[in-house]
């Protein structure tokens, strides 16, 4: 099993099936703190649920990797193929490095190139991949996804 540990407390692994539910926690912290405005398409169970039983597991191709302080679950990843599917930090330990550690191990893993979405109005995520070399490429009315958002994409080529 591939760990990373550096000058954070944090220890980077791969998501193992018992963190299901802390992955989907971070999921829905960071998603109620960051982006109030936007509207959730899926209640909290339905969250936990898909994190439990297609996230975690990796079924549909997800590789879901999770950042631990002191064996809590305070920052996840996930792959999906090309696509940086999700990444989210608890809202506690954002500012850490964490995150910044998290699109490293993407970069890593996906060595010819990511692409991600990101809701327009999410400034501090738009930044924060841009600061990581990824470049925008497309813009939407949101008629796309399901929260109805305008959205952004982005991709990351070496």
């Amino acid at each position: 099993m591939e760990t990373e540990a550096a000058d954070t407390e944090a220890v980077i692994r791969r998501a193992t099936a018992s963190d299901a539910d802390a992955v989907a926690g971070v999921w829905l912290r960071s998603f109620t703190a960051t982006l109030p405005e936007v509207r959730r398409a899926h209640t909290d169970e339905e969250v936990r649920t898909w994190f439990r039983e297609v996230v975690v597991p990796g079924r549909a191709g997800h590789e879901t990797w999770v950042a631990a302080v002191d064996g809590t679950i305070v920052g996840m990843v996930v792959l999906n193929g090309t696509e940086l599917d999700q990444l989210y930090l608890d809202p506690h330990w954002r500012g850490r490095g964490i995150g910044d550690r998290l699109v490293h191990l993407a970069k890593r893993h996906r060595r010819n190139g990511l692409a991600l979405w990101t809701f327009q109005v999410n400034a501090p995520a738009r930044r924060f991949y841009e600061r990581h070399g990824f470049v925008a490429a497309e813009h939407t009315d949101g008629r796309g996804n399901e929260e109805r958002e305008p959205d952004v994409r982005y991709v990351w080529r070496p």
